[in-house]
């Protein structure tokens, strides 16, 4: 039987007043933070920059962003055994607010109390900002 597999995907970090911006495609029941799948020859600064446009409207330059951790987790709403490789970047962020596009439809600004309304990775990365002080 072969392994359900990994999940690849970039996501930016975004933390403003000490909470981090989220977001919630439509039909999910868990909030992500704003990213997606590398498209072939796409790095995986690039794969964030794009998706972040595409989903909160913000324009990021890849070359400026900077590796914050990379994440191992069960993959949310995915076969039993899928897990999720999620390369979390951080880096100075456009001017302007986030607004949901596209297949979003929330965003939010959350600190580690709202972990549970997480995927699991992104429940790591909370708990990661959380440990380094950086939200509440």
């Amino acid at each position: 039987m072969t392994s359900p597999g990994v999940v690849d995907a970039a996501a930016w970090v975004c933390v403003r007043e000490r909470r981090v911006l989220v977001v919630r495609a439509a039909g999910s029941d868990a909030f992500y933070l704003p990213g997606g799948k590398p498209e072939p020859g796409e790095s995986d600064a690039e794969a964030a920059a794009r998706e972040v446009a595409e989903e909160v409207g913000l324009h990021l330059d890849p070359a400026e962003l900077r590796h914050l951790t990379t994440i191992d987790a069960p993959a949310h709403n995915r076969p039993p055994g899928t897990r999720v490789r999620l390369v979390c970047f951080v880096g100075a962020g456009p001017a302007g607010e986030p607004e949901a596009a596209n297949e979003i439809a929330e965003i939010g600004w959350f600190t580690s109390a709202d972990a549970g309304r997480c995927a699991p990775a992104i429940r790591m990365v909370l708990d990661e900002l959380a440990g380094a002080g950086l939200i509440g």
